[in-house]
């Protein structure tokens, strides 16, 4: 347990670090034809393994916890239009790209991937399935909301190829739910679990929660994470979270509300954390715990995890991101590109056979060693100095220098007991986990002379 002082001591706003540089440091001077160049260039480029992200931004109801780029559906036109729109963007991306990859995680995101017919997700799996080879045990996700999951629907989504479902429980209250506008499950959680499960072996299934939204504390949190334990999901995750109401407006409404104390929402994170390690569950990263057997939990053990926009996975999924849709955002080897926010000029771009991409960034070879120490921090809690340099030939005081080595920051963490350090090692202690963004924050010399705006630590 960290000390309050301390909390408040380390409180301050810090990137997430699910890309660097993170996404508010992309600019409009990257162009749809620098995009183009990257997508060629990243055939010669590693990983070679191909990860495929697409963004489905409709809800039928709005959370107002919601940071995503999420569109309340206003009648089904809007939703054909779109997904052929998508389908031609994704295969005027596949043009440029070399079939013979393979494909090792697809991964649907939103809004409500659930939202919308199971007939349009067939389709474009079908496009990637008679494209590219894919991995044995290739990772084919999609995130849903409980409140639409049917038995048909189910039945559907397990036909298009789906094996492993993050289901968005967000917390079990009643209260809590009406209070951020979340609908509840259609039926039983356990029956969604049991029948997802049904006669394949192969399916996994997170639960999602949230804490730090209005009227929890950590005895109620307590009380859903306990529930969640014994429903036994292959993998939880529970999210800290981000009051960015400057980024999205609909989160004011929370405010009326009012949103936990930040001691209280330190609470609820500890009380979790210990439950699902009581319960065989491993921490996995600052927010995702999976049972022992999991191979997120090997790759943990044997410090293989990678992070990308879409979560944790493993050194043997992770690929280059190719994202699709309205919002999404590639993470190529040396380059991110982000597609326009507005659904119109989406479908006007890519109906012309346009790239929609509004905004990007190009890594140098400094920031692509950078990335790489702030990922290997943030997944497998430690940085061996001379690990890094091996891998970019570089010797380890090189490294240092690259990301400006700060060793009094350094000593100040270690003193406050986030840190254990040694000349070649930097290792975050069970109690700094949940600072460990702050600590990720002393090897980006990006934020230096930094303006830009990010969500507090905790």
């Amino acid at each position: 347990m960290i000390a309050s002082d301390l909390l408040q001591k380390y409180n301050k706003p810090v990137p997430r670090y699910t890309s660097y540089p993170p996404a508010n440091f992309f600019t409009e001077e990257f162009s749809p034809a620098d995009f183009r160049n990257a997508l060629t260039e990243s055939n010669k480029q590693s990983p070679e393994n191909v990860s495929f992200y697409f963004h489905i931004p409709f809800c039928l109801q709005m959370c107002y916890f919601c940071g995503c780029n999420s569109y309340g559906i206003k009648n089904n036109t809007i939703i054909h239009d779109y997904i052929q729109a998508l389908k031609i963007e994704l295969n005027t991306v596949i043009k440029h790209m070399d079939t013979s990859r393979p494909i090792s995680q697809i991964h649907y995101g939103g809004g409500t991937p659930n939202a919308i017919p199971v007939k349009y997700l067939q389709e474009i799996n079908e496009i990637l399935f008679s494209t590219f080879p894919l991995i044995e045990d290739s990772e084919i996700a999609i995130e849903c909301n409980p409140a639409y999951l049917t038995f048909e629907q189910m039945d559907g989504l397990k036909k298009a190829g789906f094996k492993r479902f993050s289901l968005g429980i967000q917390d079990f209250d009643k209260k809590v739910l009406k209070t951020v506008n979340r609908e509840e499950p259609g039926m039983p959680v356990k029956d969604i679990m049991d029948y997802l499960k049904k006669d394949d072996p192969e399916v996994a299934i997170n639960l999602d929660f949230i804490y730090g939204l209005p009227l929890q504390s950590a005895d109620s949190f307590a009380n859903a994470i306990q529930k969640a334990v014994e429903l036994r999901p292959d993998r939880l995750v529970t999210f800290s979270y981000a009051h960015v109401p400057w980024v999205s407006r609909i989160q004011k409404k929370l405010e009326k509300t009012g949103l936990p104390e930040s001691d209280e929402k330190i609470k609820m994170f500890e009380r979790g954390y210990e439950l699902l390690l009581n319960n065989g569950y491993r921490a996995i990263g600052l927010d995702h715990f999976a049972l022992e057997d999991d191979e997120l939990t090997l790759a943990y053990k044997n410090k293989t995890l990678h992070r990308n926009f879409q979560g944790y996975c493993t050194t043997r999924t992770t690929g280059q991101v190719y994202a699709i849709g309205v919002t999404a955002i590639s993470q190529l080897n040396g380059v991110y590109a982000q597609n326009t926010k507005s659904i119109e000029e989406y479908i006007e771009a890519t109906t012309k056979g346009e790239i929609p991409i509004i905004k990007g960034y190009k890594l140098n070879e400094d920031q692509i060693i950078i990335r790489d120490v702030i990922t290997e921090f943030m997944c497998n809690e430690q940085v061996v100095w001379s690990e890094i340099g091996d891998r970019f030939s570089k010797s380890a005081q090189e490294i240092k220098d690259i990301i400006i080595y700060d060793i009094e920051k350094l000593k100040e963490f270690e003193a406050d007991g986030i840190i254990r350090l040694s000349e070649d090692k930097v290792e975050v202690t069970n109690e700094g986990l949940i600072l460990i963004r702050n600590v990720a924050a002393s090897f980006d010399p990006l934020l230096i002379s930094s303006n830009k705006t990010f969500s507090k630590s905790v």
